[in-house]
């Protein structure tokens, strides 16, 4: 095999890699990790707690229907930078959100199709001038996805499209002070299967009965983790390593989390639970990786069986007790900024417009946050 990592060296130093890391640190004036009065937190490039209140799934195209596209055109011109600009940025901003997290957003979700809308682009980042996560397509092996095999993580053809992916984005994105991090895979699935039900898992579940099972897994993972840290600090050595972002609700092995240790800085999930269960599970992972955890992705709780005035208590509730789980460094919220036809809810609905029962409330919840974090900024500095 012509691959720098072969199968066989990767399953020789399985158990030698352990917790000991290839990682490198976020550079000084880049967002860091850290901890502080007895919580974890990202820290910011300015040096102070950041606990990150992100929108996820953020798609413009919502606004181009047939039945809205006016809206669209004279409102911003047909320009997405005007729109991110004189919409997206200024109403986030309103509602004291503070970063971005995924952008992408599903566009359609049937048996047999289930995309999501393109990733950004470093200049689209720039025009909404706000901290963000980008994600790094490295392998399409998310529950979700229905139409794409596995990759073959031990192979060269792996090694190069991982380098691939990097100089398309994080050469560019590396002297970015606004970025805080990279994705990999939105709930990818290791031992679990997802929609495509002739794919399957990455792994045979089965194999994890016995221990040459767990290590070959454990193997597999470190191949994975190691290959694309190496790639991403080929190119960026300033930013945070978030990584793959869990399933919570799928069996997860520990060998995969043990495997991704050294590579990553932070533990991502999705988790669509109550406050009570997703500050359970924190502290339960917490204690076995060591590590700040990130609730990634997360509606609003019962999100669909609730009115906008509901909805607006349910948010207030969730992060009210997220940020008293010293482990998690942020919530991004599984929106979408836009309620489209294939998601159905959104902060915005079709017309660009807002409820204001649900914003009042959410801006409240996190202006109320954003207050919390500063006071241990300020106690930190005493």
């Amino acid at each position: 095999m012509n691959s720098e990592y072969s199968r066989r060296d990767v399953l020789a130093g399985a158990a030698a890699l352990g917790l000991a890391g290839a990682k490198s640190p976020a550079a000084a004036g880049f967002f860091q990790v850290g901890e502080r009065a007895g919580h974890w937190w990202f820290i910011s490039p300015q040096g102070e707690p950041f606990f990150s209140i992100g929108m996820n799934h953020i798609d413009s195209a919502t606004l181009r229907y047939a039945s809205n596209v006016e809206i669209w055109r004279t409102r911003y011109e047909n320009s997405e930078r005007k729109w991110l600009e004189t919409g997206v940025a200024p109403n986030l901003r309103a509602w004291a959100f503070n970063s971005v997290g995924w952008v992408q957003e599903v566009v359609i979700r049937t048996p047999t199709i289930h995309r999501h809308s393109r990733n950004w682009n470093y200049e689209q980042y720039q025009w909404l001038g706000m901290p963000y996560c980008h994600l790094l397509p490295f392998a399409e092996t998310h529950q979700w996805e229905v139409e794409t095999c596995h990759p073959d993580f031990f192979s060269k053809d792996f090694e190069e499209w991982c380098d691939y992916v990097v100089r398309d984005s994080c050469q560019r994105m590396a002297d970015d002070p606004k970025l805080i991090g990279y994705f990999y895979v939105d709930c990818p699935t290791w031992t679990h299967g997802g929609q495509a039900k002739w794919r399957g898992p990455l792994f045979d579940p089965k194999k994890l009965e016995s221990q040459t099972g767990r290590d070959e897994l454990f193997a597999l993972a470190s191949r994975y983790y190691k290959v694309t840290h190496d790639a991403i600090r080929r190119y960026d050595k300033n930013h945070l390593i978030l990584g793959d972002r869990y399933e919570l609700r799928a069996p997860l092995a520990e060998e995969v989390l043990k495997a991704a240790l050294p590579y990553v800085d932070v533990i991502s999930f999705q988790y669509f639970a109550g406050p009570a269960e997703v500050g359970k599970e924190f502290q339960r992972f917490q204690k076995l990786t060591a590590k700040p955890l990130l609730l990634a992705d997360a509606s609003i709780p019962e999100r669909r069986t609730a009115s906008s005035a509901q909805l607006g208590l349910r948010y207030a509730a969730m992060i009210s007790a997220l940020r008293e789980v010293p482990c998690c460094v942020g919530w991004h919220v599984c929106g979408a900024y836009i309620a489209n036809r294939a998601r159905g809810f959104g902060f915005l609905d079709e017309s660009d417009r807002a409820d204001p029962r649900l914003v009042e409330a959410v801006t409240r919840a996190n202006r109320e946050t954003t207050a919390w974090v500063g006071k241990i900024g300020a106690a930190a500095r005493k």
